[in-house]
């Protein structure tokens, strides 16, 4: 395994052309990978190597499907990439995790600042939380050559090479879907972070005054108004489109060649449609 310093050795060796791969993972994106401040960070790590070359070789296989599988575990990143050999490239991406003092240290600096809290929450990754990772003294992202080590089995001695370039780049695209897979490569979910947060907020604060008891009085709850004539009220067909799906975001590595979400709206539209000429009966 070795790291990025290794890119000097790029122009030793000759591009060869991939394998048509079937079924592989393709970016969705048309224009620049990332569209979120968090994924466009990810991918200036990238960028900011300035190997033009072998980083289009790297979007070319993102988007053609050249990546067949990409597992996320804590603090790393597992993929296959088929490149111009009948065997797939098995690629390997690390992050250094930070450790459970270090995850308490932020969670203590973000329990602080309600904030962070709500959009955490939200499913949002704060604008400044890379102000609360510096307040630990900690990075989300990687700022040292040992904080990120990647390999490839292919015969490219250089590093990164196109594989791996390919799958940072999905990566990169798959933050937008959910931010929080940088904590997971950081070696902490969401969920374990906010219950961090959870406990590191009720030890800073006094406990909550005692509810009020309910009124005595129930008559305020078993007096209650008439029932309409027509009890469902008036109904305004509204053709909407996939609303639910759009709540739970992009797909995880979509491999169609088609929108997921743009594919289910006409059904959806139907489905509306339907509905409202039934409840107008």
């Amino acid at each position: 395994m070795s790291d990025w310093r290794d890119w000097d050795r790029w122009d030793r060796y000759q591009p060869t052309t991939p394998r048509a791969a079937k079924g592989g993972i393709r970016a969705q994106s048309t224009g620049a990978f990332g569209q979120s401040w968090w994924a466009r960070r990810w991918i200036s790590v990238l960028d900011g190597f300035n190997l033009s070359s072998r980083l289009q070789r790297g979007r070319s296989y993102a988007r053609k499907g050249q990546v067949l599988s990409i597992a996320v575990e804590s603090g790393s990143v597992s993929a296959d990439v088929q490149g111009s050999r009948p065997d797939p490239y098995h690629v390997r991406i690390q992050l250094t995790p930070l450790s459970k003092q270090d995850w308490q240290k932020l969670a203590a600096v973000v329990s602080s600042q309600a904030i962070y809290g709500a959009k955490l929450l939200a499913g949002e990754m704060p604008q400044d939380i890379e102000t609360a990772f510096q307040s630990a003294g900690l990075s989300l992202f990687p700022q040292r050559h040992n904080d990120l080590r990647t390999s490839c089995s292919c015969p490219d001695s250089s590093n990164p090479c196109k594989h791996i370039a390919a799958v940072y780049y999905l990566l990169g695209e798959e933050f937008d879907r959910d931010p929080f897979l940088l904590f997971q490569l950081r070696g902490m979910s969401r969920e374990e972070f906010l219950g961090i947060v959870g406990k590191s907020a009720a030890s800073a604060q006094p406990p909550p005054d005692p509810p009020e008891p309910l009124p005595i009085a129930a008559s305020a709850f078993w007096n209650g108004t008439d029932v309409p004539a027509h009890t469902i009220g008036e109904v305004n067909p509204t053709i909407t489109r996939a609303v639910l799906p759009r709540r739970l975001g992009k797909f995880p590595f979509w491999r169609g060649t088609e929108n997921l979400l743009q594919s289910l709206d006409p059904i959806y539209q139907e489905a509306a449609a339907r509905a409202a000429k039934t409840l107008a009966y």
